[in-house]
């Protein structure tokens, strides 16, 4: 069944990374519960977790797979929504701020260390989506740049600053390598930590806020950061909620 459930959420397109680790606490929840899992079995292995952080992705996987199992003719497991999910508060992350970004193209030398930057602020990529754009992947007419595989697996287009652009123009040629950067997402950290700028999710974060803040729409800025749920702008963008 659990294989199943797997095999049906990437078929729907939705997170691999996501399910896996779901997969991962139902293993677990049935050794626990010794095969006879009940609502009653559930909230005592609920209650053995390490934190209030782990019971709520512990009760999101029972749920998930509640919910499935329902409309799949899987485990009988009707009582999936009554579930408990703790109660998390959401803590204020790093996020790069435009002074943060300004006081970090100044200190970047080259055009290329200029380029990662300039990109990890107006994208929003991931350090390993970044590091996989090809030269083909960029439209400078169109001003985007497609990033082919993501965390949820489907392909996106995020934008693309007029800066970016002539900066990408100015990059030099890097023989018959295709990679846009030509830089691992190990060596694009190395460049953060050598700029002592912040890392990488912070740029991420920065840039949603950013976007919001410039009235970019929510349906927007969850497409271009490959993003399945609201959820994940509220958890982004919760050092600036308050005014966003």
């Amino acid at each position: 069944y659990i294989d199943e459930f797997v095999t049906d959420w990437k078929l729907d397109g939705r997170a691999a990374s996501t399910v896996e680790m779901y997969a991962l606490h139902l293993g677990k929840l049935h050794e626990a519960a010794q095969g006879d899992v009940t609502l009653r079995s559930v909230k005592h292995w609920l209650g053995t977790a390490s934190s209030a952080e782990s019971a709520r992705v512990r009760g999101r996987s029972v749920r998930a797979f509640g919910k499935w199992a329902c409309v799949n003719d899987g485990p009988n497991w009707e009582w999936w929504e009554k579930v408990p999910l703790s109660s998390v508060a959401l803590t204020p992350q790093p996020t790069v701020t435009r002074t943060d970004y300004e006081a970090t193209r100044s200190k970047a030398g080259s055009v290329r260390d200029r380029l990662v930057i300039e990109l990890l602020w107006c994208t929003g990529l991931r350090v390993s989506e970044l590091a996989r754009v090809n030269v083909d992947d960029v439209s400078l007419v169109d001003g985007s740049v497609l990033v082919q595989r993501s965390k949820t697996g489907r392909p996106r287009l995020a934008p693309l600053s007029d800066r970016a652009c002539r900066l990408i123009r100015r990059l030099p040629k890097k023989g018959n390598d295709p990679r846009l950067l030509g830089m691992t997402s190990s060596a694009i950290q190395q460049l953060l930590k050598r700029l002592r700028c912040p890392s990488a999710h912070a740029w991420r974060r920065g840039w949603a806020v950013e976007a919001l803040r410039s009235g970019v729409s929510e349906t927007s800025v969850k497409a271009a950061a490959g993003w399945s749920s609201g959820a994940m702008v509220a958890r982004y963008t919760s050092a600036a909620s308050g005014e966003l």
